[in-house]
């Protein structure tokens, strides 16, 4: 009865998520809709000249009119896992044979200990979707996908920013930390776990 249950609630989570499945680094929507998703660098516009800043903003401008598909542009805040990053230190600082450097570790590990305990730490995140509606092979849908994409990098990399695909894996991955941000600290998803997923019918 309670494995019942259990596949009842996953299949009502994929409802509410509204995803088909993950194959070859595009995300399956329901009615043939195929979605792809760039993680792309940012530039710091405040600190450019005026100059700088009017030509950034025509070459963007050129770029949104070279457009033959619709984008969507995710900016996403989290706090930053900070426990991880000094557990690495910690287990750094157990292995170093100097006396030196076991002390600095260890001071640096409890300044930042003391910083995390009453400041958050944030990173920002800046994601671009790329989609195609229709029928057809999934190759076809695949190479309309990558041509796409090919024309916002190249875009984007004239304004001075790098892009790169998100494979199968960071792509669920993705919607795991944003629906279950807990679970996805202690419980990473991995190749294999994509692997089991794509064995078991949606």
């Amino acid at each position: 009865m309670s494995t019942l249950l259990k596949s009842n609630k996953r299949a009502s989570a994929r409802r509410q998520i509204n995803i088909v499945g993950v194959r070859d680094n595009v995300l399956i929507l329901p009615n043939e809709h195929y979605r792809v998703v760039l993680q792309v660098s940012s530039i710091n516009f405040e600190l450019k000249s005026d100059a700088e800043q009017d030509a950034l903003i025509e070459i963007y401008q050129s770029f949104l009119n070279s457009l033959a598909c619709p984008l969507q542009i995710i900016v996403r805040v989290r706090e930053t896992d900070m426990d991880k990053y000094l557990e690495d230190f910690k287990n750094k600082q157990a292995h170093e044979p100097n006396e030196v450097y076991r002390s600095q570790i260890d001071n640096y590990c409890q300044f930042v200990g003391s910083l995390i305990s009453t400041n958050k730490i944030l990173s920002r995140n800046f994601y671009i979707i790329i989609g195609f509606n229709g029928d057809g092979e999934f190759e076809t849908v695949k190479e309309q996908l990558g041509l796409n994409m090919d024309i916002v990098i190249k875009g984007l990399s004239r304004i001075g920013m790098q892009s790169r695909l998100l494979n199968s894996v960071e792509l669920l991955d993705l919607f795991y930390s944003f629906y279950n941000p807990h679970q996805a600290k202690v419980q990473p998803i991995t190749a294999s776990t994509l692997e089991l997923l794509s064995r078991s019918p949606i």
